[in-house]
């Protein structure tokens, strides 16, 4: 028996990738099945497809019978410390390929495994052939036009799709185009609105509950392929992490009007290869973080830069304007918290600091404190600083790509989300 896993990274969450194409394909073996003897048909393999870093694989590895396989195609090659708070990546795979620590975790587990690489992502003109060679879909990841891809995909080739999704202290998981069941066009015929989507990139994660859908999508999985106990086909996990609450409630069945799986349905290959899933979502596939550019380059700093500041103990304030819930997460030592939406009415905060850090440091500098303003990637540190500006604080500057650049080029140890 096989399993083929696909994980498909198509969005850039904050320091967790870059960008590129890999897919890594590996092949376990083991001798036994020790729940109970195996059906007389037991599928081929399992794909998942992953961009959240739900970890199906070092449990698929560890129970893996006959032949496990596993492709994992990226848009991106380097894994960040942000991906470390995932149960598959370690801290020795920091700035090397993704695939690169899927592939040790699941060698670690089981050391028969064999990996064939390969650079594509996966999208309407291969999908087709990378999937129609397995049996069970694994899917995890984070935006809607893949999800709707994987779906009609599994529809269109009759495959069985796990579905998992993990978003803050929230997760879900399903079972779609199983016995009958709905598929994902069944339950959103019609695309949510952009701006009710967010991607972890966005919307942040924390790294125990994709932790946690994995490893149930990856029982999921091995309860189709072993043809025992309920899967989740008409039913939904949901995972409260916060309260520590498990639900399963009934979803809507099989639509009979489903443009993908319904009665009348004529969605076929051709017209799978020719879908624009992009256009049908108004969500691109990948989305970069968001790059502003406001600042001429003497109102910026580098993160290393700061860091240098810091060294030479320079008189400054380091203002950060993140909400105070991303403060709360992570911050840089001594930073004086204003968020954005809050700076207007607390500048006399900033000038009381910029004045004790003078009378402070300036009896042995003889120099007036910097001012400096972080947030998450650098957006909101420059529209920050615009308005410093405006105010009279010119001499204010930013940190360039603000703390994930900081994670990323000076303190690997710092925690990002």
């Amino acid at each position: 028996m096989g399993f083929l896993v696909d994980l498909d990274v198509v969005g850039v969450d904050g320091g967790d990738v870059n960008r590129a194409g890999t897919k890594s394909m590996r092949r376990l073996r083991s001798s036994s099945w020790s729940m109970r003897e195996m059906p007389s048909r037991t599928p081929r393999s399992c794909s998942l497809a992953s961009s959240t870093g739900l970890s199906p694989l070092p449990p698929e590895a560890s129970c893996a019978t006959h032949t496990l396989c596993i492709v994992v195609l990226v848009s991106g090659i380097s894994l960040w410390a942000f991906a470390l708070l995932r149960v598959i990546h370690t801290e020795a795979y920091v700035g090397k390929p993704k695939v690169k620590s899927a592939a040790a975790a699941c060698g670690s587990i089981n050391s028969t495994i064999q990996v064939v690489e390969h650079e594509e992502a996966l999208q309407t003109s291969n999908a087709l052939e990378i999937l129609s060679k397995y049996d069970i879909i694994v899917d995890a990841t984070d935006n809607a036009p893949t999800r709707y891809l994987i779906s009609d995909c599994c529809v269109v080739l009759g495959k069985p799709l796990v579905s998992g999704a993990a978003l803050g202290l929230e997760g879900q998981l399903t079972v779609y185009n199983y016995n009958g069941g709905p598929c994902y066009r069944c339950l959103f015929p019609t695309p949510p609105p952009r701006t009710a989507c967010q991607s972890c990139a966005e919307g942040g994660v924390l790294g125990v509950v994709p932790g946690i859908i994995g490893c149930l999508q990856a029982l999921e999985a091995i309860k189709i392929a072993a043809s025992v106990g309920e899967p989740l086909s008409g039913r939904m996990l949901l995972l409260d992490a916060l309260s520590g609450r498990i639900r399963i409630v009934k979803i809507r069945g099989r639509s009979m009007q489903c443009e993908a799986c319904g009665e009348n349905a004529t969605f076929t290959q051709q017209q799978f290869r020719e879908f624009d899933y992009e256009k049908f979502t108004q969500t691109p596939l990948r989305v970069p973080p968001l790059k502003l550019n406001l600042l001429p380059r003497e109102s910026r700093i580098s993160s290393k830069e700061y860091s240098e500041v810091i060294i030479k103990k320079g008189p400054h304030v380091l203002v950060d304007v993140r909400p105070a819930h991303h403060f709360k997460i992570a911050s840089l030592p001594k930073s004086l918290n204003i968020p954005l939406s809050t700076l207007e009415a607390r500048l006399p905060e900033v000038s009381s600091a910029l004045k004790k850090e003078e009378e402070e440091s300036g009896a042995v500098s003889g120099s007036s404190a910097q001012l400096y303003v972080v947030c998450r990637r650098g957006n909101d540190s420059q529209r920050a600083v615009q308005y410093l500006h405006k105010m009279g604080f010119t001499s204010a500057k930013d940190i360039v790509g603000g703390l994930e650049s900081w994670a990323h080029n000076v303190d690997h140890q710092f925690p990002t989300y």
